[in-house]
């Protein structure tokens, strides 16, 4: 029986992947274009366990339908990763809201009509943006668990391209939920979402490394070619951080033991901020000494936090694995980037 994985070649997703080839399964993966699938067969070695199809626009309700329907006897397994994640847009519904709610409506749809007899489990790759309140996270006494909720409506994230993103983790991850339960007689499979903070961490694979990396990573990114003369102002950020190789880990194990069906998954190993990485990598890479920004140094999150906190304990006590810890994904991320550039 197969795994199927939609968005294969995203950050997150390549190094699931990577944990499920690893662990023999047969993976059927989906990207956009047949460059990128031929792309991701290559770094893999072209894994006979790797087949890859493609997808092209997530955004359509049928998008999904032929490829579940041509895999429907071998698929056991959903991990439904693709949804998009960036900034740089005006057009919030086209962009961000409609293909993140279509993507997971869609491919439920298509388990349903399609597989509904073998697929026995489904993970959504939700966000901790689907749980926390954007215009609250500076609040001290705000606890958030995985109860909680982001309280934005469908017109009230579209205020700026950041809520909006937000939005359209919170309206995708509910659509589920609410597929759910109201198929609940129709469909067997049982559904469990894993909802990260900021995901750091090395891509899979050092090619994936370039000038402009993904949302996250690129944090990182520009504090690694900062100079002590940066701006920091544009740069500074506050959240939440794992490391996307405990994220994929995560994704695995949601296949693998009962008692995390049912579950939202919170993944957080704690609050950081620009200063935090700015004090990782000052301390960590002598190469950087002297050519980066350097702060007030020991007056991050890390050491002083502030704002609401994460109380995710549920979600680790279910996982039962210890997070890499921000020094050791900072450290990870940075060295590939100055290794890629011949900088290390």
């Amino acid at each position: 029986m197969s795994v199927f994985i939609s968005g294969a070649t995203g950050y997150i997703a390549r190094h699931i992947v990577g944990q499920l080839l690893d662990q023999d399964y047969k993976v059927i993966g989906t990207c956009r274009t047949q460059a990128k699938a031929d792309q991701l067969m290559k770094q893999f070695g072209n894994n006979p366990n790797l087949v890859m199809e493609i997808v092209e626009d997530i955004s359509k309700l049928d998008a999904f339908d032929s490829v579940i329907q041509k895999h429907s006897k071998e698929i056991k397994y959903v991990l439904h990763t693709a949804s998009p994640f960036f900034f740089d847009t005006t057009d919030f519904v086209k962009d961000l809201l409609v293909p993140a709610v279509n993507g997971t409506k869609g491919i439920l749809q298509s388990i349903k009509q399609y597989a509904a007899d073998s697929v026995e489990r489904v993970v959504v790759t939700s966000s901790y943006a689907a749980v926390f309140d954007m215009d609250r996270e500076n609040e001290k006494d705000l606890v958030l668990t995985e109860e909680s909720w982001n309280p934005d409506s469908w017109e009230h994230c579209q205020r700026n391209p950041v809520a909006a993103y937000c939005g359209s983790k919170k309206f995708a991850e509910q659509a589920a939920w609410e597929f759910l339960k109201e198929n609940k007689d129709t469909v067997k499979f049982k559904l469990a979402t894993v909802n990260p903070v900021y995901v750091f961490g090395p891509q899979k694979f050092d090619a994936d490394v370039s000038q402009k990396l993904n949302t996250s990573c690129e944090i990182v990114n520009q504090l690694v070619h900062a100079t002590p003369d940066t701006d920091l102002t544009p740069l500074s950020f506050y959240g939440g951080f794992i490391d996307v190789r405990d994220v994929a880990k995560a994704h695995v194990l949601a296949i693998q033991k009962d008692e995390l069906l049912g579950q939202r998954l919170i993944l957080s190993e704690g609050r950081f901020n620009t200063q935090d990485i700015l004090d990782v990598l000052n301390k960590d890479f002598p190469t950087l000494k002297g050519k980066l920004p350097v702060g007030k140094p020991g007056t991050g999150t890390v050491v002083c936090d502030t704002g609401a906190t994460i109380d995710n304990s549920k979600s680790k006590k279910l996982l039962g694995f210890q997070f890499r810890s921000l020094e050791e994904t900072i450290d990870d991320t940075a060295s590939q980037i100055l290794k890629h550039e011949g900088n290390l």
